[in-house]
């Protein structure tokens, strides 16, 4: 079965990229509206699933990426010699936890929960790109407040937020509630729970 024109502009996209492309951005160059583009990302994704490819196109939130079959990665880890993914410490996953069950949050509201000073591996949780900024608070200092970024989707295999572990409501009950958040940054996530840390660390690796 021959890919259509359409889909095989798609592909070359997508191939050549590397990263995550914005649905936004394949309408524009394409000039698709957006339900035609979604359509098409589907039957695509069908198509491949059809014709048993060792490719496969990964929705994350609003972006689209060509990606090798988990059933390959090994194989692919080999050849281009990849040093294996270095997990992160228990302690950057219940940080990572936090930030992703409660966000926006502040560093203040992730040491209140855990207990102990956060900032270094909130800081190496910046640098690998699993967290990231979303403006201050409204608050006595102005405190920065952190979220989630699409590299943590990407990483924990997720296509939104809403995919995250479910917490169990009484452990939810038992959390102090995130502070106050400015009207642009404030999200509306579950608390988190040591369960929901364990049920992230079980995901794969994170890379460097």
């Amino acid at each position: 079965m021959l890919l259509t024109e359409l889909q095989n502009k798609l592909l070359a996209i997508l191939f050549a990229s590397g990263e995550p492309v914005e649905a936004a951005r394949l309408e524009e160059t394409l000039e698709y509206s957006h339900e035609e583009l979604l359509g098409h990302l589907s039957d695509l994704s069908a198509l491949l699933d059809e014709l048993e490819l060792p490719f496969m196109i990964k929705k994350l939130e609003q972006s689209y990426q060509l990606c090798s079959r988990p059933v390959y990665g090994e194989l692919v880890r080999r050849t281009l010699e990849l040093g294996r993914s270095t997990p992160l410490s228990p302690a950057a996953m219940e940080v990572l936890a936090i930030v992703a069950y409660n966000q926006p949050v502040t560093r203040a509201f992730v040491e209140q929960i855990r207990g102990v000073d956060s900032s270094g591996v909130m800081s190496s949780l910046t640098e690998k790109g699993l967290i990231e900024e979303a403006g201050r608070l409204e608050l006595p200092g102005r405190p920065i407040a952190y979220r989630t970024t699409p590299v943590f989707l990407r990483t924990f295999s997720l296509e939104n937020l809403n995919q995250l572990p479910p917490v169990d409501p009484e452990d939810r009950d038992a959390l102090p509630p995130p502070p106050p958040e400015e009207d642009e940054v404030q999200l509306d996530f579950s608390s988190l729970t040591a369960d929901a840390a364990r049920d992230l660390d079980a995901r794969e690796a994170v890379k460097q």
